[in-house]
């Protein structure tokens, strides 16, 4: 298979056959280190999005992504889910340099954590059909100056992150509370003892950005070394022979009884115009804003 030319079927094949759980894992972290640029955790704290209906964003988020790599950009599930996702982004004032950068997330983030902890790394193939998956994925939502190869797409991170992690009060709230969903999914005893070792997977960037106190060396040490060993035991097991893709996922909680992807994501407040978040140099967004 072509990696350029087949990208969405390899990264299709990766990401629901090789490592599902891991692509999970891998994107569930991309999303929230972007929470570390303040103009984009001010954002999502100003909407609520992320702190009032938590697990429903997730959801959204998880299935219109899963949407465009099951189906297909060309399906009609796939440019549903794009227009879905563009109609939420238009809603707000977000500029191009921080789209472009969390679409770097999606690109840069599961090559890295696969090849820490991955049952084994991902090969050039891969690697190049995913850079063009979501370079594809970002000329369909506008975002323009798209990096073209993984490495320009790396580097593009690194120097965004250097650049614009920081502080701010309001991104601390959305990282609260996207740990406070994560360890929701689990039995409430083991609530503190998830949130430390989620801490522990963070790099010393993030941790300065929301100011956490860094977990000890020690359960640095043993979680990643757990979460690595996971990898090694994954390596033993047969074979995937159906796809997993994230709508099967037990984190996925909203939808019960199913749902169509036009009916996902934020739709627009009536009576409305414009990003319908108050900016302190901006005039009011509409009636009652």
């Amino acid at each position: 298979m072509d990696p350029v030319t087949d990208a969405t079927e390899i990264y299709r094949l990766t990401s629901a056959y090789e490592f599902p759980w891991d692509f999970t894992r891998a994107l569930e972290l991309a999303l929230y280190r972007t929470y570390a640029v303040p103009s984009i955790g001010r954002l999502l704290a100003e909407t609520a999005e992320l702190t009032d209906r938590a697990q429903k964003r997730y959801d959204d988020t998880s299935l219109l992504l899963d949407a465009v790599v099951e189906h297909g950009f060309t399906s009609e599930q796939g440019r549903t889910a794009i227009r879905r996702i563009n109609r939420m982004h238009r809603s707000y004032d977000i500029g191009n340099d921080d789209m472009r950068y969390v679409l770097c997330t999606f690109v840069v983030m599961p090559r890295r954590w696969i090849d820490a902890y991955g049952w084994r790394k991902l090969c050039r193939h891969e690697v190049v059909a995913s850079t063009v998956h979501y370079h594809t994925l970002g000329r369909h939502m506008g975002i323009r100056d798209i990096p073209e190869s993984y490495e320009e797409f790396e580097t593009h991170l690194d120097a965004y992150e250097k650049a614009h992690f920081g502080w701010d009060e309001q991104a601390r709230r959305v990282s609260d509370a996207t740990l406070g969903l994560m360890t929701s999914w689990y039995p409430r005893p083991l609530a503190p003892l998830l949130r430390n070792a989620t801490l522990a997977l963070l790099d010393e960037s993030l941790l300065r950005a929301f100011r956490y106190e860094p977990p000890s060396a020690l359960t640095r040490a043993l979680v990643r070394r757990a979460v690595r060993a996971r990898g090694r035991a994954v390596r033993l097991l047969p074979p995937r022979r159906a796809p997993h893709f994230a709508r099967q996922n037990w984190e996925i909680k909203s939808y019960p009884d199913g749902y169509r992807p036009a009916d996902l994501g934020t739709h627009p407040v009536p009576g409305v115009r414009g990003c319908p978040v108050r900016h302190a140099d901006s005039p009011a967004a509409g009636p009652g804003q």
